[in-house]
């Protein structure tokens, strides 16, 4: 779940990011893609340390 979060809410913060910079709809894409690919593995890594941190 912390992963599916962390991707939508890098998406998020990605097409706003792109709106500030009066961006187009593409540029809206791809900086969502990239900073829900970025956020997303920072939750895979969340999510590992919790998992050891636990066991």
């Amino acid at each position: 779940m912390i992963i599916f979060a962390s991707a939508v809410l890098g998406i998020l913060l990605g097409i706003s990011a792109a709106r500030r910079r009066k961006g187009n709809r593409l540029d809206m894409a791809q900086y969502g893609a990239g900073f829900g690919i970025a956020f997303m593995l920072l939750g895979v890594l969340v999510s590992i340390v919790i998992e050891r941190l636990i066991t």
